[in-house]
């Protein structure tokens, strides 16, 4: 089984190369050896490279394709072969990483884990220093360790779906294999940052179906693997410019499913924090295919009942948008009321926080555009008997930014706040509300007092009118009930049947 291993690690084309099972036997007997069998010359300071006198054979038990050789023995360290013979090193490190253990069982191939940890991070290393270029076998070697290593099924999302931040933040699940994972991952992105890496020769293995790949690792449930992602999915974005548009199409795929059909991904918040930073790169005018990406995939994720896991990097996506173009500002507020709920008190506290943020970068002219839908929306919460939503919503008039839009759009805005602001006066619970609707009346008066005094006299008139239809309907109920109470009954007249309590349960009730 040994030599059938080492059968598979690379080799010189020389046919008087010896394979890799008699290399292991000439470096037990000799005492060097290079990385494919071949004598290891001494160094200018006359040192050699000592053999493991007695390399025992070890078995790795874990689940292995019966292609794939269950032994492994520590290959040499970089620093102890000559220039010549690390890129063959290296191919060989690489092959060796191939073999993925199961840490179900920490206690299950120890002396074979270490083994693979010790190698990668000799690769770590090596990559780091950047000695010389990635030759394509080179490459080709990396990435098929990277796939192997990386690309897996995770089991079933068993967790229950959070309420918009309601619920208790979960415990997060770390992934047992995490010693190893870390190291592939540490030597991912050292090797898409490496200056030694052509992209024109990487881009033939890093391609689509390696990104596709990679993207779906984002649904892992460790914080750790997803932190480490982001990070290679923003060098890869950077180094590999063919790739950009193919990216940005997957993780609008992504979106689109997480919003339309699953409603659950564990990764949302940190693509869009990936993108958040892309966007800001992007060049000016922007593209008709980044406004697609905003009105298509950022604004429907507004829609989810977990819109507390990402709302920070999401909000910040959009103003990004709204600050590489102002003219944006009035169709995601637009988009923004499309999604309002209006059963979930918390969603509603978290749009208006970034209802504030996106007014803070909103021109008065494009307010224009949206300003009747959007005060009405204001005005609801105002009034809404959920405190901490009218609270939120009282609160925003304490920004300079969004009073100066209010002064410059008075005369529509005000005759739509002043109401909800006398309503709540006459009948809102909460102390809290009370106090922030009277700071807001006062400053609405000193804003135009003759129009406030107008829209004022306004509300009063129609809450008059409003009592007065009121009083009318009950009385035009209460004839038509006596009406019916003396009318005697036929087979097609409607009938307005009083309940009747029996003795047994008057007598118990009086």
């Amino acid at each position: 089984m040994w030599k059938q291993f080492l059968s598979k690690l690379p080799r010189k084309s020389s046919k008087s190369d010896a394979s890799w099972g008699s290399a292991h036997s000439h470096l037990s007997n000799n005492g060097t050896a290079s990385a494919n069998g071949n004598p290891i010359q001494r160094t200018s300071s006359g040192n050699v490279v000592s053999s493991r006198s007695a390399t025992v054979k070890r078995t790795a038990s874990a689940i292995f394709p019966s292609s794939v050789v269950t032994s492994i023995e520590p290959l040499l360290l970089f620093k102890d072969v000559p220039n010549s013979e690390k890129h063959n090193l290296f191919i060989s490190k690489m092959k060796l990483c191939c073999v993925v253990f199961d840490f179900s069982d920490p206690n299950k191939n120890c002396a074979e884990k270490d083994m693979k940890r010790q190698a990668l991070l000799d690769l770590v290393d090596y990559v780091d220093a950047g000695t010389s270029k990635f030759t394509e076998p080179m490459i080709s070697a990396s990435c098929k360790m990277f796939a192997i290593n990386l690309f897996r099924t995770f089991p079933p999302n068993t967790r229950s779906s959070t309420g918009g931040g309601e619920a208790e933040e979960e415990e997060p699940m770390f992934d047992p294999a995490w010693s190893h994972l870390q190291l592939v991952y540490d030597l991912l992105l050292k090797f898409i940052e490496s200056s030694s890496l052509d992209a024109k020769i990487g881009k033939k293995y890093v391609d689509h179906s390696f990104i596709a790949r990679l993207l779906e690792l984002f649904d892992s449930e460790d914080p750790r693997e997803k932190d480490c992602l982001k990070t290679i999915l923003h060098r890869i974005y950077g180094k590999f410019m063919v790739h950009r548009p193919f990216i940005r199409k997957a993780v609008s795929n992504i979106f689109y499913r997480f919003v339309f059909e699953t409603d659950r991904h564990n990764g949302i918040a940190e693509l869009l924090e990936v993108f958040g930073s892309v966007i800001s790169g992007f060049a000016l005018p922007l593209k008709e295919e980044h406004k697609i990406f905003l009105w298509r995939a950022l604004i429907p994720l507004h829609k989810p009942k977990a819109l507390g896991v990402y709302l920070q990097q999401l909000t910040y996506c959009v103003t990004q948008f709204i600050e590489k173009e102002p003219m944006l500002a009035s169709s995601v507020i637009k988009g923004l009321l499309r999604y309002w709920p209006v059963t979930n008190s918390q969603k509603e506290v978290m749009f208006m926080s970034e209802l504030e943020e996106v007014l803070e970068s909103t021109s008065p002219a494009e307010l224009q555009k949206c300003v009747i839908p959007l005060f009405q929306r204001i005005g609801f919460c105002i009034n809404s008997s959920h405190f901490q939503v009218a609270e939120r919503a009282l609160l925003m008039w304490n920004n300079d930014h969004v009073t100066s839009l209010v002064s410059q759009n008075q005369q529509a805005i005000m005759p739509l706040i002043l109401p909800a602001l006398e309503r709540n006066i006459r009948s809102h619970w909460n102390q809290a509300v009370l106090n922030l609707t009277e700071n807001v009346k006062k400053m609405l008066s000193e804003m135009n007092e003759e129009l406030f005094t107008s829209c004022k006299m306004r509300f009063e008139d129609e809450e008059e009118k409003r009592v007065a239809v009121e009083e009318q309907r009950r009385m035009i109920w209460e004839r038509l009930e006596t009406t019916a109470a003396f009318q005697p009954v036929t087979s097609n007249t409607a009938v307005l049947v009083i309940p009747a309590i029996t003795p047994p349960i008057a007598a118990v009730l009086g």
